[in-house]
């Protein structure tokens, strides 16, 4: 016969074990989150193989905070450097995914280092301005700068929308796939560590994958304060102007995509072309 002692002792391991399952689910809903934004721009690494991502991050670098931080918290880096993705002296040479749009690279020098940058988006649902930190994000804001002077981003869809977990519309890959972007990549910048939450509604930062110093052309909008999301993506800057469409491109929703583990993650049903990128001279 089942006493009392037992039954309580049998009802606590149940707790235990709920208990267990519950911050297991828990921790893998934060993993999944923290490596959403990835995801997509992580494809293209996969799809390469054998790509070559050369860590060229300065001692430290990894420690930068955004605008308004301290500017001495670590020492930056004098220029830009950009990775091929691809090892030139591989033998045979792989070949670039179709995925991968070649333009060239921007200047290994040069690049403004002060004050800010308009970035405007003519898109198929209104007009979208981003102010580029060119002071704290230098080498994002180049290549963007760069790209857009090669119409890199022009006719290209925003094919990515998130709306559970973390809330983004993620641009910048000229075959709408999430595989796509430059022959190149290049160091994270102005992180926002020590922020909580480290992404927050109006920001723009740049997609990467897990690995270090694999930036590249894929940027997300945030139209929402995220409370999860790692300070692992550069901020290149904020929308000044049209945030307003983003939110009611994702109040529309998502188009639901089969391999992904979210229901809200997906193309959006609002189609979002970019017609035209265009970049402003650097502003004092």
């Amino acid at each position: 016969m089942t006493t009392n002692r037992d039954r309580q002792r049998a009802a606590a391991r149940a707790r235990l074990e709920r208990e267990m399952a519950d911050r297991a689910e828990n921790s893998r809903v934060r993993r999944r989150r923290n490596t959403m934004i990835a995801a997509g721009a992580g494809g293209l690494v996969v799809l390469l193989g054998v790509a070559w991502l050369v860590v060229a991050l300065t001692k430290g670098d990894d420690k930068k905070t955004e605008a308004g931080a301290d500017p001495s918290a670590s020492a930056a880096p004098t220029s830009c450097t950009w990775l091929p993705l691809v090892d030139p002296s591989a033998s045979p040479k792989p070949e670039i995914p179709k995925e991968v749009k070649d333009v060239g690279t921007p200047p290994t020098s040069g690049e403004p280092r002060t004050g800010t940058q308009l970035m405007t988006l003519d898109t198929s649902v209104g007009t979208v301005k981003i102010e580029m930190d060119t002071a704290h994000a230098p080498c994002a804001a180049a290549s963007f700068t760069y790209l857009a002077s090669k119409k890199f981003f022009d006719g290209s869809k925003c094919h990515r929308l998130v709306t559970s977990g973390i809330y983004v519309l993620q641009c910048g890959d000229p075959s709408a796939t999430g595989m796509g972007g430059p022959t190149y990549r290049y160091a994270e910048e102005n992180l926002p560590t020590g922020r909580r939450p480290a992404y927050t509604e109006g920001m723009v930062a740049i997609a990467k994958t897990q690995d270090p110093s694999s930036s590249g052309s894929q940027f997300f909008i945030v139209y929402k304060d995220i409370e999860s999301l790692q300070a692992d993506y550069t901020v290149l800057g904020k929308v000044t102007e049209g945030l307003d469409l983003v939110k009611k491109v994702a109040e529309a929703g998502v188009v639901p995509d089969a391999q992904s583990q979210s229901e809200g993650d997906g193309a959006p049903k609002t189609e979002v072309k970019i017609n035209t990128m265009t970049v402003a001279p650097a502003q004092g």
